[in-house]
């Protein structure tokens, strides 16, 4: 049991590192090493569910990359309006930030999450010191532990056409107080997800042996995040466990808040707008953009956030090693 507890704590840990990411698709086979891959027309996929986060394989079926969507969005009613959903994991590669900026310069207005009073910019560079929020404290050692590069540390927020939309921590707080949540309880909630998952087996929970080997490998970055990339592939329950009916303050009421902002830069004739959140937020936002204000997805792309397999040159050298 001891050990299941451990396990639950791992799966718990992987949703609150990505504040907590949204429904995975499929495996997709590679795409070369494109970082931006771009896909059909979503016309022609009307009818499937919109993904914004995925695991991607090689040609041999092996993990590639773990990788998150721009999905874009169009209306009839707005023409010349194009609203994106630019799905975020906040701890990733170094190179995906740095598409990201880049992607970033093409809008008007890019709108981001983060829980600070109203109007804050992060410095460039990121913040200084250690977070003492708990999710910004497990974000910093996984950030670690998988070494990886943390999105306030990488992503440009003094631009210009940045704008902040979210809530700040005391409307947080108060959010949280009315609804009777608190993060242990949400802790509580994705733990008993986790030993469930893992009880059950599948691919939904963690195989014990695969995670002591990946604790003890020479590439324990690289075998630890294959293994957290895995996992999102049966992310629904732990969503829906943290979510519940009834929403959560943690994704529903910021989401509100980030629609109020999106009103306003509708109304102010912004026509390319990004809302740049984790990618957990997405499919509440994605139900709002259609049915409140008449948007439809137009065509998606991805970017691969943790690259799985060592680059080539590293591969070699410890094949040389050995």
């Amino acid at each position: 049991m001891k050990r299941q507890r451990l396990l639950a704590w791992f799966l718990a840990a992987v949703t609150g590192l990505m504040a907590l990411a949204g429904r995975t698709t499929a495996d997709q086979p590679a795409a070369g090493d494109s970082r931006l891959v771009e896909k059909k027309d979503a016309g022609d996929e009307a009818a499937e569910e919109t993904k914004f986060i995925r695991l991607r394989r090689d040609d041999n079926r092996r993990p590639a990359a773990m990788e998150t969507a721009v999905v874009h969005y169009t209306s009839l009613a707005r023409p010349g309006v194009i609203v994106d959903l630019v799905g975020a994991v906040h701890v990733g590669d170094r190179s995906y930030y740095d598409e990201l900026n880049k992607l970033f310069e093409s809008y008007d207005v890019v709108r981001y999450e983060l829980v600070a009073p109203e109007g804050t910019r992060v410095p460039k560079g990121g913040r200084k010191g250690p977070s003492t929020h708990p999710i910004g404290v497990m974000q910093e050692g996984m950030s670690s532990v998988l070494e990886l590069s943390h999105q306030l540390n990488c992503v440009d927020y003094t631009r210009k056409n940045f704008v902040h939309a979210d809530m700040s921590p005391d409307d947080f707080n108060k959010a949280m107080e009315d609804r009777g949540e608190s993060f242990f309880q949400m802790f509580l909630r994705l733990m008993g997800t986790g030993i469930a998952q893992n009880a059950a087996g599948g691919s939904g929970g963690i195989n014990d042996a695969a995670l002591l080997m990946a604790l003890f490998s020479k590439d324990r970055a690289i075998q630890l995040k294959t293994i957290m990339a895995q996992q999102f592939e049966a992310l629904d329950g732990q969503m829906s466990a943290l979510d519940g009916p009834g929403g959560s303050t943690i994704i529903t009421e910021r989401n509100k808040r980030c629609f109020d902002v999106l009103a306003k830069q509708l109304q102010a004739g912004k026509k390319r707008i990004a809302i740049f959140y984790g990618a957990g937020h997405l499919p509440d936002m994605e139900r709002r953009l259609t049915t409140d204000y008449g948007f439809l997805r137009s065509s998606q792309s991805w970017l691969a956030a943790w690259q799985l397999r060592k680059p080539k040159a590293d591969a070699a050298a410890d094949a040389t090693d050995k």
